[in-house]
């Protein structure tokens, strides 16, 4: 897709740093929203790993770059190079998003905020819900950072008895602490517990990859653990029609794709950065949706 603005001296720079990360379909979106609104921005990729992180993040402060989004393998640690980092952030142990108020740097991450609009767009109102989720990595934990800070009721967090689950119980006990809202975690292998679970929740969200092409035949539940009703969320989005989401079409559950995760997290760092609403019916168009 062409640029339709031209690039003049007062274009602002907004950036993505990352690697790999020449797949990204940030710059589509972002481009043809800046476009759609007359904004003189242009969003660019660069290939930025741990090692070169700091410079980086100075070099973008001091050419007062408006803002950037941070992809792995930066996310949990472009933190300490910031002046100020937001409440979820804290809770989730990274950042997806840099805004640059005049040389003073805040890091957020808008991933969890995706995740409830997207749920929101569809008909739920997270406040006051039940979530059981599968997986506890990077996106589980911006997931359930957002939804206590929003006021869920109670999340229930499922994940391999691995060498990462006793940080990941680390991480929920933080949460609850700082927000008051009940929070579980159990392996993920106990079948059993994890129907029993879904049976009385009103959202179960997959953070994990399983299901993710070239795997789209794995799924972590069965069709008769998912019930009428229940949001069935599927971070997953390539393919778009994962095999959780088609077992929950079949239940009479309500399928929401992780494709409008991705662009309504995208949504809330351009408001962040321009003040200004996401045309999304654009930015829709621009990724395929």
């Amino acid at each position: 897709m062409g640029r339709e603005l031209a690039i003049t001296g007062h274009t602002e720079l907004i950036g993505l740093v990352a690697t790999p990360i020449r797949h990204s379909m940030s710059p589509q979106m972002h481009n043809a929203a800046f476009d759609a609104l007359g904004l003189d921005y242009v969003y660019l990729v660069f290939e930025v790993g741990k090692e070169e992180l700091k410079d980086t993040v100075a070099g973008l402060r001091a050419m007062k770059v408006r803002g950037w989004n941070v992809s792995m393998p930066n996310k949990g640690d472009i933190g300490q190079y910031l002046d100020h980092v937001s409440l979820v952030s804290k809770l989730c142990g990274a950042i997806n998003t840099v805004v640059n108020d005049n040389g003073v740097l805040t890091g957020t991450s808008t991933d969890g905020t995706g995740f409830v609009r997207a749920l929101s767009e569809n008909g739920l109102d997270i406040k006051g819900k039940k979530l059981v989720l599968l997986g506890a990595g990077g996106a589980a934990a911006a997931i359930m950072a957002q939804c206590a800070i929003d006021g869920a009721k109670e999340i229930v967090v499922f994940n391999k008895k691995d060498s990462f689950y006793a940080k990941a119980q680390e991480r929920l006990k933080l949460i609850e602490e700082k927000t008051g809202v009940e929070m579980h975690l159990y392996d993920i292998d106990d079948k059993a517990l994890l129907k029993q679970e879904i049976d009385s929740a009103d959202v179960l969200a997959n953070a994990t990859s399983v299901g993710m092409v070239p795997h789209q035949d794995s799924c972590l539940v069965e069709e008769s653990d998912l019930h009428e009703g229940l949001y069935v969320f599927d971070c997953v989005y390539n393919p778009k029609d994962t095999l959780l989401l088609q077992r929950a079409k079949k239940v009479g559950a309500i399928p929401v794709s992780g494709v409008y995760m991705l662009l309504y997290q995208g949504a809330e760092s351009f408001k962040l950065w321009t003040g200004k609403e996401m045309p999304i019916e654009v930015a829709r168009k621009a990724i395929g949706l």
